[in-house]
């Protein structure tokens, strides 16, 4: 019966209601659409992380990251290609590629120019680096024994394109000097702008000639999910000598990309707080001014032989069916405007360190989708407390005499 006639309460008051609805429904679909927003740049921003540059999981020789990027040939894998098998046969691995680093100088002719480059196997990166754009030429294929691919940075810096040719001059592993003429096949364009100033790409067998050695400082593992990521990295750690070897994820190996979602998080969170407060204090205006309202009436209840805590019970009752009403049509409302703004897409700039823009969507998180819901609840109810307590405690005379 309370809750029968707090629903017939609800829609008594008809233009009170539709306020504390549209508060409750804009707030749980902002926290939605907002939630989904961030979701959607981690989302892409991983991904793109991911496929550009680090792969899923890293594994190289010990102390390779602290130390090893300006002498890249003191940090070699012995016989790579074997533990690149062991890794291949884990079931959540799609691909594992060999990478061997190094650091030397890039002439055309005229000038020359400080850069990092990375061997690698061709095809195997192609597949990998989806989300390497290419702006000039095409991507390094396996028959490109003496193919380069430039950065765009290097590229526009050596004013060099697609078809003109390059020498690499480097130290070998042995500390000799040696040089390799390239032809230009391709200048790409990866997330990075300072990636992308600096490197070059050629294939491993060239980098091995270059560098006289058989080795690799990489293996970069793809795996068919990037949800996987923590198994794989677990299984790959168990199958390496500790003291010879590590793994690390993407996570890991990108501090940006932590930084950012730790960045985003606070967002969120302010934003969350802000949205509670805001229907809290329009379900807390709204019910005063309905409790204001309606004082007669409930001193009438009272009259009539109810208690106090029955008037109390009586309007919490009403928002807390206001409550739920208000957040599952904010839930339908949020995954709507998510579906269509995703349909569409939102064109966004680069972000910052980076020369790609990209295509925003709402994501649809379950987990966002019912936190919104909570508090929308949460809010109504919490909002309806204090005036319920304050009409409750009113005397029934003075209640009694609003009603004239």
């Amino acid at each position: 019966m309370l809750f029968k006639l707090a629903l017939r309460n609800i829609f008594r008051q008809k233009l009170r209601t539709a306020m504390t609805l549209g508060a409750i429904v804009f707030g749980v679909g902002g926290l939605i659409l907002s939630g989904g927003f961030v979701h959607d740049i981690f989302h892409q921003l991983g991904e793109a992380i991911i496929h550009s540059q680090t792969g899923h999981v890293q594994v190289f020789r010990k102390d390779f990251m602290e130390r090893g990027t300006r002498q890249p040939e003191r940090y070699l894998i012995d016989q790579p290609e074997q533990l690149a098998a062991r890794i291949q046969a884990l079931p959540e691995v799609d691909e594992v590629a060999a990478r061997l680093n190094f650091a030397g100088l890039i002439n055309n002719g005229r000038r020359d120019l400080a850069i990092i480059g990375e061997g690698v196997e061709p095809d195997k990166e192609g597949r990998l680096g989806t989300y390497l754009r290419i702006t000039a030429g095409r991507q390094l294929t396996d028959a490109d024994r003496f193919g380069i691919l430039l950065g765009q940075g290097v590229a526009h810096s050596l004013g060099l394109a697609p078809g003109d040719a390059a020498t690499l001059v480097m130290n070998t592993a042995d500390g000799a000097l040696n040089t390799l003429d390239f032809e230009v096949v391709g200048v790409f364009q990866s997330f990075s702008k300072d990636f992308d100033a600096r490197a070059v790409r050629i294939p491993l067998a060239a980098a091995r000639e270059l560098m006289f050695t058989p080795g690799a400082n990489l293996l970069v593992v793809t795996l068919q999910r990037t949800e996987d990521t923590a198994a794989a990295h677990a299984a790959i750690g168990a199958l390496l000598d500790p003291a010879q070897l590590e793994a690390r994820d993407w996570r890991q190996l990108s501090d940006f990309y932590d930084k950012t979602v730790q960045l985003y998080d606070r967002q969120f969170g302010v934003l969350q707080w802000i949205i509670l407060f805001m229907v809290l204090l329009s379900v807390a205006n709204t019910v005063n001014m309905s409790a204001f309202e309606r004082l007669g009436e409930f001193g009438t209840l009272q009259a009539l032989g109810n208690r106090r805590r029955d008037v109390f019970r009586l309007i919490v009752a009403e928002n807390l069916l206001l409550g739920l009403l208000g957040a599952a049509l904010g839930v339908v409302t949020g995954i709507t405007l998510a579906l269509a703004i995703s349909a569409v897409g939102i064109p966004m700039p680069p972000p910052p360190n980076a020369n790609v823009g990209y295509t925003a969507f709402i994501r649809v998180v379950p987990a966002t989708v019912l936190l919104a819901f909570l508090i929308g609840f949460a809010a109504t109810v919490l909002a309806a407390l204090f005036p319920a307590r304050r009409v409750s405690a009113t005397p029934v005379v003075e209640a009694l005499r609003q009603s004239n």
